[in-house]
């Protein structure tokens, strides 16, 4: 079993930055692929960036390539989204989830295992 919480989440103005952390605790938490995934209201939840045990090679949906960092201190099992240039479209409940085991189409998110209960973004205009 894996345990992720999610933190950082907030309100913050058009343009603000803000960091979300996902701690995550159990068994071998450090060697497992972690994404993370928004739902805004009324969409269904979308991938938004993922990174492997290593910390190399992180991907990212299009439309978050270049505001968005995603990256991980394994000493802490823990792995942050920086976001930048935040826009009102962006406001959704953040999530954070691992894969077990391998995978290779990191956008799936049907592919994690282990998921958090979120943290609400809210990004005013």
């Amino acid at each position: 079993q894996v345990q992720l919480v999610e933190s950082g989440g907030g309100l913050v103005q058009a343009g603000g930055p803000l960091r979300l952390s996902c701690a995550a605790s159990g068994h071998d938490a450090s060697t497992y692929t972690t994404a993370w995934s928004r739902q805004a209201p009324g969409k269904e939840r979308g991938f938004v960036a993922a990174v492997r045990s290593s910390g190399a090679i992180p991907y990212y949906t299009d439309s978050m390539k270049g505001r968005f960092t995603i990256s991980r201190d394994n000493a802490k099992t823990t792995v942050y989204l920086q976001m930048n240039s935040l826009k009102p479209e962006d406001t959704a409940v953040y999530y954070c989830a691992v894969a077990r085991d391998f995978i290779s189409l990191l956008s799936a998110t049907s592919n994690y295992n282990y998921w958090g209960q979120g943290t609400q973004v809210t990004v005013s205009s």
